[in-house]
Parts: C-alpha cells; structure tokens; sequence
C-alpha cells in the first residue's frame, strides 16, 4: 500500500519541503499524518479523503459535481441515509453505488444491502459533502406533494372539524412535520404559511431572501394553520387578532425552538415561524466576521465595567446574535448579567433572563427599573423602543452597569440623533454612549460557483479605489447544485463601529446633525458599512450587487 504521503506528493497538493515539516509537526502533535495535514492547513479536507481514497484503492467521488441518480436515492430512506451518513447515487442493472464518508462502516453496508437487496459499491467522498448532497436529494418535496391529496381528498373548506383535523388526520400532522423538517435543512430562518383566495403558499426565507417552497389547496388551509396553532400554544378559536406562541422540534438530535406568530389576513391567518438555532447564542465573536481594526475598537468597550453599547440595524441584520455573542464574552460566574427581551429568543445557561409582559404590566422600562434592583453588572435591553426605556438605559450606563442594547437606525451616527429626538439630555448621551455597531447581513458568495471578473470602473469609483491602480479582480455568483442555483451559500456581516470620542460628545451636546457626528467619526478612524463590504467583496467573501442590495 502506498504511504499517504507519496500519495500526495504525487498528485502535486505537496511538496517535499511541505511535507518533511509536517512529518515533523506530526511528531509532536502525536496525530496521523493526515489530519496533521489538515489542521495546519497544507490540504483540505477534501483532499485527504481523496488521497485516503486512492490509498486503499477505492474510488473517490466529488458529490458537488456527481449527477446523482435521483432513483438510486429512493432506494434507501432518508432516515437510513442520515443515520449511517451514506447516499446512494448510481444504479447499474443490480449494482447500486453508495457514497460514504467511511466505507469501513460494515453496519451501513449490510443495512442497505438488506433494504435493496442489491450489491453494493462503497466509494469514498467527503463527509460534509455527503451531509451537503442528502440535504440536497433526500427532500420532502415529493412526499409533501403527495400528502397535499390525501389532506384535501374529500374536504370542503367550510366543512373542517379543527379538532378531529389536527387529532385524527395523520396526512397533515406529517405534512406540517415536513415542512419545518424541509426548513431547517434548507437552513431557513422563517416559514411563511400565507393565505390566498385559491390556494395557500408556502416560503421559506433563506439567507435573507424568501423562495416559494409550496403551493397547497385552499381545502387544507384550516386543518394546517390548526395544527401550527396548536403545536404552538396558541388559541385556534380565536381568529380575529394577532396571537404569539412557540414550539420545540428534534432535528438530528438537536432540540430548536420556532416562535411563531399569528397575522389575520382578508384571506385566513397567515404563520409566520421564526426558526432559533441555539447554537447562534452560543457563538463566539470571533465567528461574526469582524476585520482586526472593528474587533478590536469594539472590544475595547465591551471590557469596561461601565458603559451603554448599541447595535442598530433593521430586521433580520443580526443584532441579537451580536449581543448574544458579546454576552458569551463578558458573562463570568462573578458577575451577575440580567437580560429583559420580547420575547426570549434563545436560553442561555448562567444568564437571568426575564421575559416582557405587557398584559401583567411588565414593560421594559418596568422591567429595567425592577432589575436594576437586583444587583447586576451586565444588563441586555432587547430594544430602546421609548422615552421611559431609553432614560433608564442611560441611567443605568452612567452609574456603573454595562448596558447593552438595540436600536433601529441606518447607520451608526444616526444613533446619537436618535436618543436626542426621544427626550434624552444630549449631555447624558454624550456620556453614557460608549460605542454603536450598525451591521447588515450580505449573502456570502458560493465558493464552489463564484466566477472572477475585473472590477468596472463605475463600480471602482463607487467605493473609492485609487484610480492610479490598476482595477481589482472581484467576483460574482454563478450558481450550481451546491447552493441550489442562487450563487450564494450562507451569510457575511458586515460592520460599522463608532466609538463616542470628546469630539462626538461635544457634537451631541451641541445638537449636531448625524451627517456632522458622522464626519467627526470617520475622521476618528471609523470605516462606514459601505467601506467594510468592500473590503470584503476584495476579499471574495461577497458582490458588488449584494453589496449595495443591503448597504446603499
């Protein structure tokens, strides 16, 4: 059998000098070679599974690139293929090709060898690409197709017993199942069930962008938003007003929580679920994408003891999951972090969380005023919404906690502004502002389709590149199987970060204009959030076009 190494250097991904310091990094790590290999960044893990591959003699196949055999994946069930990570991909007469990350594993053999009752051909392809192509293959739009008929067959819209709908109808609690399941594989962050006047819809929004999933007839309309209602708590006799509730789903062995909220439409309640993925509260800043020079401003103010820190943006920017990550930062076992939230996206261990409840009273200004009894070091106010609000969060910055908030503006200057025009001092704002983030959520180019072109010079001229130079070499989405056409896989923040200095203080005691603090704050070194996803369009993270879609 031949060494990995030769393997390697054969096929040109090493060379010797390469390899002899890794043979030598091994040594003291203690470790195969191979994921020597990859963890100090020499090859990929792709590239290691290929060499693995041909070491042993078997064939390696690259699953982005594979036509996969949409009958040999019907072959074996989803729950068969997600539980021993395999997929098959290719039938020849009797023959049935199976990718596998780990061809040894006898028990997946033998259980599809079982199923099918065909023989079986392990190849070897990269686990993430394996996980990749099942989320692609193993979809539930066919079954969600079929379980449409049964759901419908023999319905009138007027004639649906809501009860014996949700209780006794098998083909819609698997239906809704499906269509959560569908979601988080598709790494949706909201489902929208939208009532029509012939049928309902259904989108999922996808890295900020929302993809009509299904149609569904108008006969099933009741019994689905009926069993979404009470899944979630939520009162389905009462259909005249807006009502909030949330559910708890297993997906692969890990439990995600979906707020729900109901919208009475001219045509029936429309759903919208907003899916929380725990592991986004548990991410470390480090993850959100901040250049060295944003990371470190910032972190200079969220370590000091006192202080208010904002984060604006509108919607769906991603400003929880910077407060969040800004928490897991701070948060010690010898200080006390109290956070008031409407409502509690994520639990997080360790952390008071309180809950508002406008119907008993508890606003967040009555809420703020109420914990800030409790003895807290760490304070996170979900929005500054009000007057009341705002002026206890400044309060509470100016005598000794760290407050932590949110706040609707454009940009980060706008801010100040904005604090100013609720009633506060402008001198308080001045003193208890430590820093503001404004971000925005751009799609991240798919790396497997991205396509380079050199930059235009209207589009040099737009984020100020030095003419001098010759134009940069950018790129733009394609779009391929891996990211489902779009050019686009996963997303990117990007930030703007001013930290209140003398100068902003004295232009907010003196009621300057956001376009004034603004200047002061780039001539203190503050990159605006234009700037920022440039930079990051030359670094090939994102485009031109998605660039300006959010930050014009």
């Amino acid at each position: 059998m031949k060494q990995l190494g030769s393997i390697l250097l054969e096929d040109g991904v090493l060379t010797e000098d390469q390899l002899m310091d890794a043979i030598g990094e091994q040594q003291q790590r203690g470790q195969s070679l191979g994921r020597t290999l990859v963890e100090i960044g020499l090859i990929s893990e792709a590239q290691l599974v290929r060499a693995l591959a041909a070491q042993v003699g078997m064939e390696y196949v690259e699953l982005g690139d594979f036509p996969v055999d949409r009958i040999a994946v019907a072959k074996i069930p989803d729950t068969v293929c997600r539980r021993h990570t395999i997929l098959p991909i290719q039938i020849d007469g009797d023959v049935l090709k199976v990718a596998m990350s780990n061809p040894g594993n006898v028990v997946a053999l033998d259980d599809v060898r079982q199923i099918t009752g065909m023989e079986i051909i392990p190849v070897v392809s990269a686990y993430d690409d394996v996980l990749t192509a099942i989320d692609r293959f193993c979809r539930s739009d066919d079954e969600l197709s079929n379980l449409q008929g049964e759901i419908s067959e023999d319905q009138d819209v007027e004639e649906v017993d809501l009860g014996a709908a949700v209780e006794d109808d098998a083909p819609l609690v698997r239906f809704v199942d499906l269509l959560v399941t569908q979601a988080i594989q598709d790494r949706a962050s909201d489902i929208h069930i939208e009532p029509g006047e012939t049928e309902m819809r259904v989108r999922y929004r996808i890295d900020g962008v929302l993809h009509e999933m299904q149609h569904v007839a108008k006969a099933s309309q009741n019994g689905i938003i009926s069993r979404v209602k009470i899944m979630s708590d939520i009162d389905i006799a009462e259909r005249r007003k807006p009502q909030d509730g949330r559910m708890s789903v297993r997906h692969q062995g890990r439990k995600i929580d979906l707020r729900v909220a109901s919208l009475p439409t001219v045509w029936g309640e429309k759903i919208v679920m907003r899916i929380l993925d725990n592991s986004t509260a548990t991410l470390d800043l480090a993850d959100l994408g901040l250049r060295e020079s944003n990371y470190e401003a910032y972190r200079k103010t969220y370590t000091k003891p006192y202080g208010m820190i904002l984060v604006t943006g509108p919607t769906g920017s991603g400003k929880s999951t910077t407060l969040y990550a800004t928490l897991n930062q701070v948060s010690r076992p010898e200080i006390n972090v109290i956070t008031v939230e409407d409502p509690v996206e994520y639990r997080i261990p360790g952390i008071n969380q309180v809950q508002v409840n406008v119907k008993a009273g508890l606003t967040f200004a009555a809420a703020l005023r109420s914990i800030l009894r409790a003895d807290p070091d760490v304070v996170l106010l979900g929005e500054i919404r009000d007057h009341e609000t705002a002026q206890i969060a400044i309060e509470a910055a100016l005598t000794g906690h760290l407050v932590l908030s949110t706040l609707h503006t454009n940009d980060a200057p706008s801010a100040i502004t904005r604090l100013i025009e609720m009633g506060i001092e402008p001198f308080l704002v001045g003193s208890a502002v430590d820093c503001v983030v404004a971000q925005r959520l751009a799609r991240r180019l798919c790396e497997h389709c991205m396509s380079p072109y050199t930059a235009t010079e209207a589009e040099c001229e737009r984020f100020g590149w030095d003419m001098s130079q010759p134009a940069p070499t950018i790129n733009q989405p394609e779009g391929c199987a891996r990211c489902s056409n779009t050019g686009y896989r996963g997303r990117i923040a990007l930030h703007e970060i001013m930290t209140v200095d003398e100068n902003i203080e004295r232009l907010a005691v003196a009621h300057a204009s956001s376009a004034e603090i603004a200047t002061a704050a780039m001539e203190g070194g503050m990159e605006t959030l234009l700037h920022d996803g440039w930079v990051k369009v030359l670094e090939g993270s994102t485009s031109v076009e998605e660039l300006l879609r959010v930050a014009k």
